[in-house]
């Protein structure tokens, strides 16, 4: 009879990146706290860890980064005055976004050596179980998480898991990019893995978006992990020599909703955009308002 795989109690944050794409605002606000419509770009992605089931939150973070790490502990000062003046609403919203006691885990990726660097850097606070990684840059939106639906597929089938989603042909270069037994299927074993493969030499059109299930094995690997594409030490690079080696299998689970990427000021902007359009308090003014604009 087949293990029971492991439960995925942890989550990864990498969170230590410049963000120099939004200078002069990421001068000294970190990226990931720009805001979706009300919400730190953050929030959302550890909101889609939270509908998982997931139990501890780790995040990475580097120098000019310890806005976040307030952003999730409890606000004394705020919480006080919004309780005075009887913002009832306010306060309790504050309050369910913090994570409870030993749930959220900070540490430093003193150099900037890549995200196969800042997941080793995240090792002894995951410890030796399966964990969840996911980049704050992507924010991937529909009705059911993301995570939720890599955990169920992971429940069945064990292993490591990655989230994938297809682009044009005539864009594979600029991607990760997974080969799948079914090319079609929601689940599908990975074949083969390459980052930005050169144009016509893809092996599909499904793209890496930043949501991951790992096995603790990475961490061996990462850690004697040549430095790759950009001099940075490469996760992609680690996956696939766990991929070839270990005889832990790879699943492809492939994300049918939209995938904002916030990293980019089209995809922060289009963000913005589709979820104010989902609030009754905005989408009305909101319409009227891009109506005038054109």
């Amino acid at each position: 009879m087949t293990a029971k795989p492991r439960p995925i109690r942890k989550a990864v944050f990498p969170v230590a990146g410049l963000g120099t794409r939004f200078l002069p605002a990421t001068k000294a606000v970190p990226k990931e706290m720009l805001t979706i419509v009300d919400r730190p770009v953050i929030q959302h992605v550890v909101d889609e860890a939270k509908a998982a089931g997931i139990e501890h939150f780790i995040f990475v973070t580097g120098r000019n980064k310890g806005v976040i790490e307030d952003h999730f502990d409890t606000a004394y000062e705020l919480e006080r005055t919004l309780a005075d003046r009887g913002k009832r609403s306010e306060l309790e919203a504050l309050q369910r976004e913090v994570p409870g006691a030993g749930q959220a885990s900070f540490t430093r990726q003193q150099a900037p050596l890549g995200l196969g660097h800042a997941v080793w850097c995240a090792r002894d606070i995951v410890g030796d179980e399966p964990f969840a990684l996911l980049l704050p840059d992507m924010l991937h939106h529909a009705d059911r998480p993301c995570l939720a639906e890599m955990i169920e597929a992971y429940n069945q089938h064990g292993g490591n898991h990655i989230a994938v989603a297809p682009v044009p042909e005539d864009q594979t270069h600029q991607y990760g990019i997974v080969g799948v037994a079914a090319r079609d299927a929601k689940v599908s074993r990975i074949t083969s893995m390459v980052e930005k493969p050169p144009r016509g030499t893809a092996p599909s059109n499904l793209h890496i978006t930043g949501r991951y299930i790992l096995q603790p094995e990475i961490f061996d690997l990462l850690a004697t992990q040549q430095r790759g594409a950009g001099g940075e030490i490469q996760l992609t690079d680690s996956m696939i020599t766990m991929a070839k080696n270990s005889g832990q299998p790879f699943h492809a689970v492939r994300f049918d909703g939209a995938i904002y990427d916030c990293g980019s000021k089209i995809g922060f902007l289009m963000a913005n955009v589709a979820y104010a359009m989902e609030r009754p308090d905005l989408a009305p003014l909101l319409k009227a308002g891009i109506k005038k604009l054109m």
